[in-house]
């Protein structure tokens, strides 16, 4: 069995279509996980994953790569604080918001309470979504270390967080503020109208096709005006080819 029979024998197996990947990361990171856990061959490590479930869930959390932090880019963050999210809201009474590739939820949970320190809390509904489900899981129960939150000002982490011996909890204000979902961004419909759609250090592991396909997706899943926002080695090129102006970097709008 080659690299490119086991990835169809993935997705028959979970529904996850690692052609969109790019190739040489991807098959490296396979390589690497197999090799690490002695085996000899695409066969044998696949009828492993297919015999146990906890196997399974090693690769696809190995495979869907969940790196994630609080206010990661923090002049980003400053951007959306001062300009981005009170240009939105000024025009309307709520806003829609979707981290659409939450990982363990330090993305959607730091939009939570930059929202609430701004006051507006209770006028947006955020959405956060992974393709891993024990990533989400873990995003609800909202358990972090003290290395996670280095980037949270401390203000912050005394507001949102309690400390439980060396872990710091998200605080029930915030953690209720996100509706966590499972959405596979290459397979499933998108939320609909949303005002602001962050999609941050994802597209970087896709091949053009994929890549070209989510914008697509991402630019009808906006509300008119609706604002984009990647990660920061992310920039599009040509942004007006998928309908976006850029409007700083790292934030495109989407233009009607």
């Amino acid at each position: 069995m080659n690299y490119y029979e086991f990835i169809a024998e993935i997705k028959k197996l979970c529904d996850i279509d690692l052609s969109n990947y790019k190739e040489k990361q991807m098959k490296r990171r396979i390589d690497s996980l197999i090799k690490r856990h002695g085996y000899e061959s695409y066969d044998s490590y696949l009828r492993q994953l297919i015999k146990s479930e906890q196997h399974l869930k090693e690769f696809l959390g190995y495979i869907t790569i969940n790196v994630s932090e609080f206010f990661r880019n923090p002049a980003q963050w400053q951007v959306l604080e001062q300009e981005i999210i009170p240009e939105l809201i000024s025009k309307k009474n709520t806003l829609k918001i979707w981290s659409s590739a939450c990982s363990t939820g330090e993305e959607p949970y730091s939009l939570a309470m930059l929202l609430d320190k701004m006051g507006l809390i209770n006028r947006v509904n955020i959405i956060a979504s992974d393709i891993d489900k024990e990533a989400v899981e873990q995003a609800k129960i909202g358990v972090y270390t003290s290395k996670s939150i280095s980037n949270v000002p401390d203000e912050m982490v005394k507001t949102n967080f309690l400390k439980e011996n060396d872990n710091y909890v998200i605080k029930d204000k915030i953690k209720k503020a996100v509706d966590f979902k499972i959405i596979n961004l290459l397979e499933d419909s998108f939320p609909s109208n949303c005002d602001l759609i962050l999609c941050r250090n994802v597209m970087i592991y896709f091949t053009e096709e994929a890549k070209e396909k989510l914008y697509k997706k991402f630019y009808n899943a906006l509300s008119d005006n609706g604002i984009f926002f990647v990660g920061s080695t992310e920039q599009i090129i040509m942004p007006q080819k998928y309908g976006f102006i850029s409007r700083k970097h790292f934030f495109y709008q989407k233009n009607n």
